[in-house]
């Protein structure tokens, strides 16, 4: 024997499935003059949250990012945070 008794195994991580909050409440919407809405897919830094961790599905969060961007123009967001 060389003292081994199990080999290596990597932990298996089960997660509950996010789910896309804009599917399951068809009353929100989203547009890019509501920044309430808007800043809860944005970092502290300015950063757009991705769907992985937002739990969004694709329609949604190419909407969200669409409004966000057109947000940032209009000057209703920040691009970024000033680092003073």
């Amino acid at each position: 024997m060389t003292g081994k008794r199990h080999p290596k195994r990597r932990k298996t991580f089960y997660q509950k499935r996010k789910i896309c909050r804009f599917c399951s409440d068809s009353t929100l919407d989203i547009s890019y003059k509501d920044f309430n809405t808007l800043k809860h897919f944005v970092t502290e830094r300015g950063k757009i949250i991705p769907r992985r961790i937002s739990g969004n599905c694709a329609k949604h969060q190419r909407q969200l990012t669409r409004a966000i961007k057109r947000a940032r123009v209009v000057s209703i967001m920040p691009f970024s945070v000033s680092a003073s």
